[in-house]
């Protein structure tokens, strides 16, 4: 039964590259799906992410907090290194207040 999952799941991953490259020879041309495809790499890692930010922390609360300030900062222009240090700030005074 294993190696029946196996075989699934390589023929679906096989599918899902091979498929458009043979159906799809002309360029996209629809603004729409080109705009759809574009933003599918940010809506996926967006949402593995998230989730992963508030589960992280001891208390969901400071995973909220630290997202909502990581994203005031990159907001307003900051770069990733200062994001990080913020967001980690965050989470370290919210953890020792709720404690």
């Amino acid at each position: 039964m294993l190696y029946a999952y196996i075989l699934v799941m390589a023929a679906v991953s096989y599918a899902i590259r091979a498929l458009p490259m043979t159906l799809i020879r002309k360029p996209i041309r629809s603004r729409f799906i080109q705009s759809f495809l574009y933003y599918v790499p940010y809506v996926t890692l967006a949402v593995m992410t998230f989730p992963a930010i508030v589960d992280a922390t001891q208390s969901p609360v400071a995973g909220a907090l630290a997202l909502i300030v990581g994203l005031a900062a990159a907001w307003l222009g900051a770069g990733l290194m200062p994001v990080a240090v913020l967001c980690c700030a965050t989470v370290l005074v919210s953890e020792l207040a709720l404690v």
